[in-house]
């Protein structure tokens, strides 16, 4: 018999409204990045996976990531449409809180994780294509990866780690923008009509909520308001300032001067890298793992100059390598003393093994969603005319004729 512990449970309640408004502050994160005429757009696609993902979710989404298991690939769907999902604990997921919380806390990973994918293809995606291609990824690619990992499936069983979502969030969203880039080519920018962010002060309130919803993020997978969920907690707030300071000093280095946008990305990747090593390693760890994963990051940027690729705000370089870069670290990194995994050789190797499976699947899965649906791309005119206009009849500012 589970019982349930009121102060575990009013802590994850509080850590799934964080990561809740994490998707707001990433349509302000993002919205802000790109040029006016196409930053509602980016907006909606962000919020609208609150709403269809969340119907997702409750139809087969969450049982098929935590049903029981069917041959270590995906599960079944017992709790379909909120079948078995209530307010007992679930013996084998968070036996201290009710089931349906564990539901509510997981939908919030589920649904910010295709809405990271949207920076990538900013200003090129069409609505409806969006909508078509949010149910696919989330039933292809989030679902049974979730599963994979935390549902009991075979890269759980070959004991692969991930925290907080290295893996099952970030790697599958940064490989997938890989693809979709790939896939839709470059946007067409007129010469000396440079791409320039719209409004800084939003993608500075968007990294704070960011930020903010993050603790939420990592320090929930302890499902418990323990020591656990301490460590993940302090381990969030240091990787992430390091990784701010360490982007800093690379930008001063490197560049003629430091962008505040730069800087913030930087602390963004941080965050990115520490989250699934987050309940693993020591705040010293921490420190290290924010270093390295602003440095990896920070220098990602000649993956995009070699390749040619248009990654408009670089979700590959902050979530696909930051992900890929935490989840190896945690192989490494890993200490007994605060979870009950321990770091080395045989560690790392799994990582590698899980994160290479991930990512090859998650890339190649994406470019089939791609060719599948009917025409996915704005067309030349759309774009030229800013997808605020042309696909939603609006925009983001208005200005009085006589000021």
């Amino acid at each position: 018999m589970y019982l349930i512990n009121t102060g575990d449970t009013a802590f994850i309640i509080l850590c799934t409204a964080l990561v809740c408004l994490m998707t707001p502050g990433l349509a302000l994160f993002y919205g802000g990045l790109v040029r006016s005429r196409s930053m509602l757009s980016i907006m909606m696609q962000n919020f609208i996976s609150m709403g269809v993902i969340t119907v997702v979710w409750i139809f087969g989404g969450f049982s098929l990531a935590f049903g029981p298991d069917v041959g270590g690939v995906i599960g079944d769907l017992s709790y379909f449409g909120f079948s078995g999902v209530g307010a007992m604990p679930h013996p084998h997921y968070a036996p201290s809180i009710p089931f349906i919380m564990f539901f509510a806390y997981q939908m919030m990973f589920a649904i910010i994780t295709p809405a990271l994918i949207t920076g990538a293809f900013a200003e090129r995606f069409d609505f409806k294509a969006y909508l078509k291609f949010i149910v696919l990824w989330m039933l292809l690619i989030y679902v049974p990866v979730a599963h994979w990992i935390w549902g009991g499936g075979f890269l759980a069983r070959l004991g692969a780690i991930d925290f907080a979502g290295g893996i099952v969030v970030h790697t599958t969203a940064g490989f997938a923008a890989l693809a979709t880039v790939m896939f839709l080519g470059k946007r067409d920018i007129e010469p000396g009509d440079k791409p320039e962010p719209s409004n800084l002060p939003l993608v500075a309130i968007g990294a704070g909520l960011l930020w903010f919803g993050w603790f939420g993020f990592n320090a929930g997978g302890a499902y418990a308001a323990n020591a656990l969920a301490a460590y993940a907690f302090v381990n969030t707030a240091v990787a992430g300032a390091v990784a701010m300071v360490v982007w800093l000093l690379l930008a001063w280095r490197f560049e003629a001067k430091p962008s505040f946008s730069g800087v913030l990305v930087g602390g963004v990747a941080g965050l990115a890298t520490i989250t699934p090593t987050a309940g693993y390693v020591e705040p010293w760890a921490a420190v290290l793992i924010g270093a390295i994963g602003a440095t990896v990051c920070y220098f990602a940027k000649v993956l995009q100059a070699r390749f040619k690729y248009d990654d408009a705000l670089e979700v590959f370089r902050a979530h696909g390598v930051g992900g890929v870069t935490g989840s190896l670290l945690v192989g490494l990194l890993a200490n007994r003393a605060i979870d009950d995994v321990s770091g080395g050789l045989h560690q790392f190797a799994i990582q590698l093994l899980a994160v290479v499976i991930v990512a090859v699947y998650s890339f190649g899965v994406t470019w089939m969603i791609m060719k599948l649906i009917h025409k996915p791309r704005v067309s030349r005119a759309e774009e030229e005319e800013g997808l605020d206009e042309a696909l939603h009849g609006e925009h983001a500012y208005h200005f009085d004729k006589n000021n």
